[in-house]
C-alpha cells in the first residue's frame, strides 16, 4: 500500500471550472467593481492633490507679487504690515506645501517616468530647491520682521536682493513644476 503525497493529490485533483472563485460571474464583476473604485480613489486622491498643490503655487505666486511690492518700495516707502504679512507666509506653510509635494506628487511623477532615468534626479532636484527655499525663506522672514518692527530696511540694496532672488527662484521652481510635473501627473498614463 503506497500512500499518495499530499502536493500530488492538489496536483491530480483538478477543480473544475464552475467551482472556481474567479469563474463565478457575479463575484468576478464585485472585484471588477472594488478594483475599479480603488483605482477610481487612488486617481480622485490624485487630482485632489494636483487641485491642491495648484491652489498653494497661486497662494505662493500671490507671495511673490507682495514680495515684489515690498522690494519695489524700498528704500523709503516700506508698508509694516505687507511686510508682517509676507513674513508669516513664509513661515510654517511654505514647508507643509514642500512636503505635502514630496509625499503625494513627487512620488507619483517618479512612478509614471519609471522609464526615464531623469525623473529621480528631477524629484531630488526639486526636493534640493524645496530645501534651499526653506532656508532663504527663514532669512528673508527674519529681514522682513526687522524692517517691519523698525519702519525701514537696515540695508535697502541687500533686503532688495533677497527679496527679488527668493521671488525669482520660487516662480521659476512653480513654473517648472506647471509646466512638467503636472502634466505628467494629469495625464493619467
Amino acid at each position: 500500500m503506497t500512500i499518495a503525497h499530499p502536493a500530488l493529490i492538489w496536483i491530480k485533483v483538478k477543480r473544475r471550472r464552475a467551482d472556481q472563485p474567479w469563474a463565478n460571474e457575479e463575484l468576478s464583476n464585485k472585484m471588477n467593481a472594488r478594483s475599479e473604485m480603488k483605482a477610481g480613489s487612488e486617481d480622485a486622491a490624485l487630482l485632489d492633490a494636483i487641485a491642491a498643490i495648484q491652489r498653494a503655487h497661486a497662494e505662493m505666486l500671490a507671495l511673490c507679487d507682495r514680495l515684489e511690492e515690498i522690494a519695489d518700495s524700498l528704500p523709503n516707502e516700506i508698508d509694516r504690515r505687507s511686510c508682517v504679512l509676507a513674513a508669516r507666509a513664509l513661515g510654517p506653510a511654505m514647508v507643509k506645501v514642500h512636503r505635502f509635494e514630496e509625499q503625494r506628487l513627487h512620488s507619483q511623477f517618479a512612478a509614471r517616468l519609471a522609464h526615464s532615468g531623469e525623473a529621480r534626479e528631477t524629484v531630488e532636484r526639486l526636493k534640493n530647491e524645496h530645501f534651499e527655499d526653506e532656508g532663504y525663506a527663514a532669512e528673508l522672514r527674519d529681514a522682513l520682521r526687522a524692517t517691519a518692527r523698525g519702519g525701514r530696511a537696515e540695508n535697502p540694496e541687500t533686503l532688495g536682493f533677497m527679496l527679488r532672488g527668493f521671488f525669482g527662484a520660487l516662480r521659476r521652481h512653480i513654473a517648472f513644476e506647471r509646466d512638467h510635473v503636472l502634466p505628467v501627473l494629469s495625464s493619467g498614463d
